[in-house]
């Protein structure tokens, strides 16, 4: 008889993960096609750790003791409620372990975490072409009609 997969164990971000949040990382970024400079990986994860940016958050899902997904979420201001707002902006699994609920873990314990931070709202964006990921999304939250723009 096979044994059922284990569930994922969502946890903060730490030192001793630099490695395997670094191959997530890369791995999220080659996604959306995209490279960065190491000293901009090396600046992320020293913010994501640095308790005096509070605003910065990151947390891992363990599945066999080994990290295969990663969130970061970041608190900040808003123009249109009084409490912080929570971006998430980062989420990825890795592809061997797609389907055991790593992403839905990750997403529900940053809503925890914001609740816990009394923030009332948490948002994210995602590409239209990302299919898999927002079939999970429109289970999870509220798909809105904005558009983003940018300047370089």
């Amino acid at each position: 008889m096979t044994q059922p997969a284990a569930a994922p164990i969502v946890r903060p971000l730490t030192p001793q993960d630099a490695a395997a949040w670094r191959a997530l990382w890369t791995d999220y970024l080659a996604f959306y096609e995209t490279v960065l400079d190491e000293t901009v990986k090396d600046a992320t994860f020293a913010r994501l750790l640095d308790p005096a940016e509070p605003a910065m958050n990151a947390l891992v899902a363990e599945v066999d003791g080994r990290p295969v997904g990663l969130v970061h979420y970041i608190f900040h201001r808003h123009c249109w409620r009084v409490e912080d707002v929570c971006y998430l902006q980062d989420l990825f699994t890795a592809p061997e372990a797609r389907g055991r609920g790593v992403a839905r873990a990750l997403i529900e314990a940053v809503y925890d975490r914001a609740g816990q931070a009394g923030s009332p709202q948490v948002y994210w964006m995602t590409q239209d072409f990302n299919h898999t990921a927002r079939a999970l999304y429109d289970k999870v939250a509220r798909l809105t009609p904005f558009i983003k723009y940018q300047h370089p």
